[in-house]
């Protein structure tokens, strides 16, 4: 298997630099094919060892042809194979109806399958649907799909080629039902849907083999968007100096803490102090004074009653973050005034997004952070329609609103001044939790507060962030804290 290459594309974009390899490089499409299948076979070999009845379900496109090469592959390495197919064997055809012919004169013959229980093989290889499905899948197709779901919550493995079946290639929207996958192997180019909306949850683990295809054919195409890898912090933020001192780094004003939220407050600020940043002032309500400033006496803590309270915290602050804690009640909203009143870099977050979706303003310099419900209401959306297109969702944000813009979620993207799109794949399930994201709103914010633009904060303090939050979730996803992501901040950014 090759590295995962940065560029994520979608379908169309795939097909097409598959078309040119074929007709313009002259490499034969049943060449692609059994290079395919060999990969995918070597994937099994790698993941499945001790393996020895090997199931094949194969549709009847040139995905099928993947999954027959790789049959015959693993018969002639003396495997058990069984191989299913799905739909009319009549409509194969080209490299496809090849293999399958030069599978059957082996003396492997494929089943029609017609609801047919699974769970005899230890592994089953998922060569249904393509990249090319766009519609909802049904009748046989779906039974198909559910047959190898079932087998996999039985113990089976599950192999899926180039995508898991059922899944969009652009969108990550599970089509009706799709193939729940151990490892998918993709061919040529990453598709876009493997790491967003539910592709994550389709494929464990995703390998890449660009089956020897010219390099030079990919500098064609831009592609639909970016996968981030953690950077090193020093790419971003030089050495301390010496004789730097804190005045140096920034001074962050986080606001929020609205009655019974001044915990999310709490977090964004000690997030913001750990990623960096010089000092850190928090605005809350006055009662909640007394207890944050014991807890984390490095946070500078002021009560606020109103707006006109929070004016002379603004003329000192470099960097100004909103909305942890903040509340949607009338004290909220008066502060949430004064802060786009002023000059300052914003990020904006939780209860200020869904203020400002009540009166939505475009701007430059601030990093907006919604999850998929904060997107939603900001584009007057259901969260379902959010998340069946999120990278349509993430630039439709970014053009209303302006500035820059990380939506977040499983694949978080995050749209810059530019409309340029990034993708960041790290992370884990364990972030399901409260808190973790006030905790990026003070790592974005620490990092412009120390001279990053915004885009530039966005995307290093997301990656920071997932790449925290993986490190802590070696001791168990389970009751992972948003706290718990800073002792690796520290780690991250030494």
């Amino acid at each position: 298997m090759k590295p995962l290459p940065h560029s994520l594309y979608r379908a169309e974009q795939v097909r097409e630099l598959d078309r040119i390899a074929i007709g313009e490089f002259g490499i034969p499409g049943l060449t692609l094919m059994q290079r395919a299948g060999a990969a995918a076979f070597e994937a099994l070999r790698r993941h499945w060892p001790r393996a020895r009845h090997i199931g094949v379900l194969c549709g009847t496109g040139n995905n099928g042809g993947d999954g027959f090469v790789l049959a015959s592959l693993a018969q002639a390495a003396g495997l058990h194979v069984s191989v299913w197919q799905v739909g009319d064997a009549d409509r194969s055809g080209g490299d496809a109806l090849a293999v399958r012919q030069k599978m059957e004169a082996s003396g492997l013959r494929a089943e029609a399958f017609v609801g047919q229980d699974l769970s005899a093989c230890e592994v089953w290889v998922d060569g249904l649907l393509g990249t090319g499905l766009s519609g909802e899948v049904s009748g046989i197709w779906r039974e198909a799909i559910e047959a190898i779901n079932g087998a996999g919550d039985a113990g089976c493995g599950v192999l899926a080629l180039d995508i898991p079946s059922g899944l969009h290639a652009d969108t990550g929207a599970v089509l009706g039902a799709a193939v729940r996958a151990d490892v998918c192997v993709t061919f040529i180019g990453l598709k876009l849907g493997l790491f967003t909306g539910q592709g994550p949850d389709c494929c464990a683990e995703v390998l890449f083999d660009d089956l020897d295809v010219p390099p030079q054919i990919f500098r064609r195409f831009t592609p639909a968007t970016t996968r981030l890898t953690p950077p090193a912090a020093g790419d971003y933020l030089p050495p301390r100096r010496p004789c730097a001192h804190k005045g140096d780094f920034g001074h962050v004003l986080v606001v929020g803490g609205d009655h019974g939220m001044s915990g999310a407050l709490r977090l964004a600020g000690e997030a913001a102090l750990r990623s960096g940043a010089g000092l850190v002032s928090l605005a809350t309500r006055p009662e909640y004074v007394a207890a944050i400033s014991a807890a984390r006496p490095e946070l500078m803590c002021h009560g606020v009653d109103d707006a006109i309270a929070l004016q002379p915290l603004l003329r000192r602050a470099t960097v100004l973050a909103i909305g942890p804690g903040l509340g949607q009640g009338a004290w909220g909203r008066q502060l949430l005034g004064v802060a786009l009143a002023s000059r300052l870099s914003l990020v904006v977050d939780a209860d200020a997004l869904s203020l400002l979706a009540a009166e939505p303003m475009c701007r430059a310099r601030w990093v907006l952070t919604p999850h998929p419900g904060e997107a939603a209401r900001l584009l007057g959306l259901t969260t379902v329609e959010v998340q069946a297109d999120r990278l349509a969702a993430a630039y439709a944000l970014q053009q209303t609103y302006g500035g820059t813009l990380a939506l977040k979620g499983a694949g978080t993207l995050i749209v810059d001044s530019a409309g340029d799109a990034s993708l960041c794949d790290a992370g884990n399930p364990g972030m399901a939790s409260g808190g973790m994201g006030d905790v990026l709103t003070g790592v974005i914010a620490a990092l412009m507060a120390q001279g990053r633009e915004c885009d530039d904060a966005a995307r290093l303090g997301v990656c920071l962030h997932a790449a925290a939050a993986d490190r802590a979730a070696m001791a168990g996803q389970r009751g992972l804290l948003a706290s718990d992501l800073f002792p690796h901040l520290r780690e991250l950014l030494a």
